[in-house]
């Protein structure tokens, strides 16, 4: 039996799609696996651990194709130590820092505010005008959080008020990489950017990794810390952001960014599933105006 021409998927779209639904779910699990990993690991010692691995991974995609990447310029040595500050070590510490203090739900729905807090920053560079529906987006977006971190009660003594706002900031931190790295983008490959940035933060943060590694009883972390570990850098630094830097060269970047209404719902159902996380009131009307929120302020 043959398939209607209508009904038929192209191979390329098919592989399109089922590539874009990985990486949805590679970042979705990588707030479960996190939070895992921070079960044998302290915070600090998981972030500087993941980004020298994840340093690691990158470079063996990046060196097989080094010598067709366009050549380094040194004049822009100092905007990648800038990149590699806001868009790896501030960005990834502040995430596994604010992980630790907050839930998965909070987490993700936080971090969805990237585009939200792009939009902030463009426009305080000059780079963006605010629309009335932006202006609604944006505002939405905030009250939507300051639901989520009311979730406990309105207190500086709330359980998860800490890790919602070291999640903000690292959110802001990457949001800023993404503004700033656009004055070297069109010089350099997704790769060799993701690359050089990580080499910067490597570098940066080498000292913290070898105080940590001195301090860490590497015994006690056993096989599921180690595997979760691999995962954040390998799959979450690495894999997914390779796919959805191949996916933009194939649909628009505001195709590729609805797939981020989906990474917060699909994360807190796995954190409920295996995390045994709870859907509060708040919580589902506070992500839901954040959801509809980052939406206007997309449009």
């Amino acid at each position: 039996m043959t398939t209607p021409a209508r009904l038929r998927i192209p191979a390329s779209r098919t592989k399109l799609i089922l590539l874009l639904a990985l990486m949805v779910l590679i970042w979705s699990a990588n707030f479960i696996i996190a939070k895992v990993a921070l079960r044998h690991f302290p915070p600090f010692t998981l972030a500087v651990f993941r980004t020298t691995l994840a340093t690691a991974f990158v470079l063996l995609f990046f060196l097989p194709v080094a010598r067709r990447q366009p050549r380094f310029r040194r004049s822009d040595w100092r905007k990648f130590i800038e990149l590699g500050i806001y868009g790896v070590v501030f960005n990834q510490t502040f995430f596994v820092l604010g992980l630790s203090h907050t839930s998965v739900a909070h987490s993700s729905l936080i971090i969805s505010l990237s585009p939200v807090l792009v939009l902030i920053i463009a426009r305080l560079r000059g780079l963006e005008e605010f629309t009335g529906a932006k202006v609604v987006g944006v505002a939405m977006s905030f009250i939507g959080v300051a639901i989520l971190s009311s979730e406990h009660g309105v207190s500086l003594h709330s359980p998860t008020l800490m890790g919602d706002l070291l999640t903000l900031s690292g959110s802001a931190a990457f949001a800023y990489y993404t503004v700033a790295g656009k004055e070297v983008a069109d010089r350099y490959s997704s790769l060799a950017m993701n690359t050089y940035c990580y080499l910067v933060a490597a570098t940066l943060i080498l000292p913290f990794t070898l105080w940590q590694g001195l301090q860490l009883d590497w015994g006690a972390v056993g096989t599921t810390g180690w595997l979760s570990l691999i995962y954040m850098a390998l799959f979450s630094s690495a894999v997914a952001y390779l796919i959805y830097y191949w996916a933009l060269r194939r649909i628009s970047a505001t195709r590729a960014a609805t797939l981020s209404y989906l990474q917060p719902v699909l994360a807190t159902l796995l954190g409920v599933l295996f995390l045994a996380e709870h859907l509060a009131p708040r919580l589902l009307v506070g992500g839901a105006i954040v959801l509809v929120g980052v939406y206007l302020a997309e449009r």
